[in-house]
């Protein structure tokens, strides 16, 4: 498997060949979906919700994200891995934005962080890139701002939002991301950002003409299930194949029926 870097991604938008990108929070998971070279393993924040049963993100601490990225690098295989900083790692100051991903990158194992938010906190983003510490941006629907969103809606409908996005896309890619996220906004507004920019962008419920793609794994393997956004296709149903053998292990342990013969040691 070809070992992918901040580099194969930047050439894949001058080829033109789309990027691929899912979340991943564990060893098994990081061994699954990076045999079959998938371009990103993104150990996201969304682990909250997904893994740890919070109502959003905002609880996640360092140490979780830390915890998690140390699973999926003994399991990836080749995928860049990427991991997010947590609400309150790196808005409050220059110095703990940068102290939060050098944990990331050196306890944790991962290559890169990737970051919520535009100008407000670009002092911070260029802080950790010239600490040397690739960083992928994160626009449109922030979901660590939920509380100032007010909920899970889609972003830039307004003219003085679409600017704004684009602006703020413009300062990152100044400031030396190598890519940018691009969640729930208008198809044609991530189009125009996809064009105007030289790295590249990485849709969730961001339309068609994205670089790439990212999907929460346990949502498009249909493990989670108490919302699901429009924007997810679900490429499995696992969730109700797990709840079946589940029953069908418990029948059978009742039944008399397992343990069997090529079960059971002599």
């Amino acid at each position: 498997m070809n070992k992918k870097t901040v580099l194969t991604i930047l050439n894949k938008k001058q080829s033109k060949e789309k990027i691929t990108m899912l979340t991943c929070y564990d060893y098994v998971t990081a061994k699954l979906i990076s045999s079959q070279d998938i371009d990103v393993l993104l150990v996201g924040d969304s682990l909250g919700n997904v893994k740890l049963g919070y109502e959003n993100t905002l609880p996640v601490t360092i140490d979780d994200m830390i915890y998690h990225t140390k699973s999926v690098k003994r399991g990836n295989d080749g995928a860049l891995l990427v991991t997010d900083m947590p609400f309150m790692s790196y808005e409050i100051n220059i110095e703990d934005a940068i102290k939060n991903a050098a944990r990331i990158i050196k306890e944790g194992g991962a290559q890169a962080v990737k970051v919520e938010g535009g100008i407000e906190i670009i002092d911070k983003i260029k802080a950790i890139s010239d600490a040397k510490i690739p960083v992928i941006g994160h626009l449109g629907l922030t979901p660590q701002a939920i509380n100032k969103f007010g909920s899970f809606k889609v972003q830039g409908r307004t003219k003085e939002a679409h600017n704004k996005l684009i602006s703020d896309a413009q300062a990152l890619e100044k400031v030396g991301i190598f890519a940018v996220v691009l969640e729930a906004v208008p198809e044609q507004l991530a189009k125009e950002v996809t064009e105007r920019l030289k790295i590249p962008t990485i849709g969730i419920g961001a339309g068609r003409y994205c670089d790439g793609q990212v999907l929460v794994v346990d949502d498009m393997l249909g493990m989670f299930t108490d919302f699901t956004p429009k924007f997810v296709k679900k490429y499995a149903n696992l969730g109700e194949t797990i709840k079946t053998a589940v029953k069908n292990y418990i029948d059978e342990v009742k039944e008399g029926k397992f343990p069997q013969k090529e079960n059971i040691y002599k």
